[in-house]
């Protein structure tokens, strides 16, 4: 399971064993241990609750999920479920691979619905299709070798 923190936001990804694991436990934990014996957990479960929350409590951090919204999402193509706890933004998503490179984190990653097709932009095709604003013209701040 990765933990993401961007601003007010804490962001947990789950790969298929980490979803098998909450299906069959109810609730995944993993820890970050630090030099001097400092350590973070935390922990996703599946918990009799009306709504997703998220506590700080003793060096863990632990999300709850209401249980059949849990269970929607295990059996569902559903890519994540995001909701405010108090003022903190918590967003739980099912890991896809990543396209841009290949890596052993992704071993257990779900296959990424993106991959193999062509992804939005420009590519070398598209080089001469568009006029470059600044050709021709002399860049300020920049000398060439043939000012020198």
């Amino acid at each position: 399971m990765k933990l993401r923190f961007h601003s007010n936001s804490l962001r947990l990804r789950l790969s298929q064993s980490d979803i098998a694991r909450l299906a069959e436990r109810g609730f995944v934990e993993e820890a970050i241990r630090f030099a001097g014996d400092g350590e973070l957990r935390y922990s996703i479960e599946s918990a009799p609750t009306n709504q997703v929350s998220a506590c700080f409590k003793n060096g863990s951090i632990r999300v709850m999920l209401p249980e059949g919204r849990a269970r929607r999402w295990i059996e569902s193509d559903e890519v994540g479920i995001e909701e405010l706890s108090g003022e903190l933004n918590v967003l739980i998503e099912k890991d896809f691979a990543c396209i841009h490179r290949e890596s052993a984190e992704d071993a257990d990653s779900f296959p990424n619905p993106l991959a193999g097709k062509k992804e939005p932009g420009f590519s070398a095709e598209d080089a001469d299709s568009f006029p470059n604003p600044l050709a021709g013209k002399k860049e300020s701040g920049f000398r060439s070798q043939e000012s020198e």
